[in-house]
């Protein structure tokens, strides 16, 4: 066993490297998650396997494959990172208007096209030098990016979360349908279930619901399109018969700016939860916990965005929540 005194040597940007090389499997991830170039990486690489005197990773095709040693190692820093990481946080202030922190966000499709460009705006205002690394998730993929911590806090429609996460409702999320053509009046339903429609394959969850609402009227529609993200509808649609339904705030984003216009889903559709998600180690930490309110602040409100009044460092309000897989709101 080492002596605090042989502490001195070990270097623990390695274990930093060491636990993202875990959760990556990858050099050019790694650097591009920690911001350094693959020789840096690499090094790091040759030092931590001469520390520990073991292969750590063996390359399989264009991933890096840990070693039995290499998932022990894991097991037993993870938890230890955390500590340190809590502790650390917690013994120093948090200035967002001076820090260069970089976060580790995971946002569902609708919500990084529909809230999150208004809300960067704002922060930036207030965190310029901050920096979000945003990792695409949704309610399936969440609890496992929570977990391997590739990610401290999420948005999104959730489902069972793991024990060691806490979760805020945001917002109740509605749909509206999207259309392009020179029609004035709404859609009804027969003309809903004849128009060709397109769908957006990050939304699975409100795909099945408009099916299954549909088949519960032994009626159905006809999706000619599906493309794997927002980015492009608006354009498809331009031009066309077709119809979409998406989230009202994803409607509201695309109709301000994009041609296509917004109206009710002439159909009955149960709304479904927004929620913030976040790494309960993560609780109390002060960046994290700024980080949190102003979510909380501009994505929870369905109104205009407001400018943030500024908040003291040390009075973020504590977060109103609930725990693990409860999927009461708060």
């Amino acid at each position: 066993m080492l002596s605090r005194n042989d502490l001195r040597r070990a270097d623990m940007n390695l274990l930093v490297i060491f636990e993202a090389m875990m959760l990556e499997r990858s050099v050019s991830r790694v650097g591009q998650k920690l911001f350094l170039g693959q020789p840096a990486v690499s090094n790091a690489l040759g030092r931590l396997r001469a520390m520990f005197a073991d292969p750590l990773f063996i390359r399989n095709g264009r991933h890096m494959e840990p070693t039995a040693r290499a998932l022990d190692l894991f097991e037993r820093f993870t938890p230890m990172l955390d500590t340190i990481a809590l502790t650390l946080s917690q013994v120093s202030d948090f200035n967002p208007a001076e820090s260069t922190r970089t976060f580790h966000i995971g946002m569902s499709d609708d919500v990084e096209y529909g809230l999150f460009p208004a809300f960067l705006r704002t922060l930036r205002r207030e965190a310029p030098t901050v920096k979000l690394v945003i990792h695409h998730t949704d309610c399936t993929r969440i609890s496992s990016l929570l977990v391997s911590g590739a990610i401290s806090v999420g948005i999104s429609h959730t489902c069972d979360l793991p024990a060691t996460s806490k979760r805020k409702f945001l917002r109740s999320i509605t749909r509206m349908v999207l259309r392009a053509d020179s029609k004035t009046k709404c859609l009804e339903l027969d003309e809903f279930c004849y128009r060709p429609h397109a769908t957006v394959a990050s939304m699975d969850m409100l795909i099945s619901d408009v099916e299954h609402a549909l088949k519960q009227l032994s009626r159905a529609r006809s999706v000619v399109l599906c493309v794997p993200q927002f980015s492009a509808l608006a354009v498809l649609l331009a031009g066309s018969d077709l119809i979409a339904v998406v989230p009202d705030y994803v409607a509201k984003a695309m109709s301000a700016c994009c041609g296509v216009r917004a109206e009710p889903v002439p159909l009955e559709l149960d709304a479904y939860d927004l929620s913030l998600v976040w790494r309960a180690v993560a609780d109390n930490d002060p960046a994290e916990r700024w980080l949190r309110s102003r979510f909380s602040e501009f994505l929870g409100d369905s109104s205009v965005f407001r400018p943030p009044a500024p908040h003291p460092v040390d009075r973020y309000p504590k977060d109103s929540l609930h725990t693990g897989n409860t999927a009461a709101r708060t």
